[in-house]
């Protein structure tokens, strides 16, 4: 039971962390009004929380609840899997800042980097990428025979 309830929390967590990227891709343009820098600091704070619950939830399937450790441990698709997801983290302060930084300004438009825009997708692409390591991995793929 405590599995299960562990397993739908991290999901949760998971699809808010996605809903909140995808929101990002499509708000953020060249240039954003102070508004949408309002919003977009909004949106990026669920991001943040989203994903530290991820990392939360995923930590007690890892080590406490479900399969032993071991079966995660020992495999290297998982220590890709967590890679991506810290990779993912790492792409993701530059835009905080940066929604954060200008989240109060009156500047009209605000200019957008085009190296944030294109954090924003990559953490997309990681995004798509960390289910399907996922699903190898609960199959057992990558676990030495």
């Amino acid at each position: 039971m405590y599995y299960e309830l562990i397993r739908i929390l991290h999901f949760a967590a998971i699809f808010f962390l996605a809903g909140g990227l995808l929101i990002e891709n499509i708000a953020t343009k060249a240039q954003i009004s102070g508004e949408d820098a309002r919003n977009l600091a909004r949106v990026d704070s669920v991001c943040g929380l989203s994903a530290v619950l991820v990392l939360a939830f995923g930590l007690t399937l890892w080590l406490w609840v479900g399969k032993p450790s071991e079966f995660y441990s020992a495999n290297p698709i998982f220590h890709i899997k967590l890679g991506l997801f810290v990779l993912m983290v790492v792409c993701s302060i530059y835009p905080a800042q940066f929604f954060f930084k200008h989240r109060r300004g009156e500047a009209e438009p605000i200019e957008v980097p085009s190296v944030l825009r294109l954090l924003l997708k990559f953490q997309v692409v990681l995004l798509l990428l960390i289910p399907l390591l996922a699903m190898l991995m609960a199959r057992g793929i990558g676990l030495s025979a």
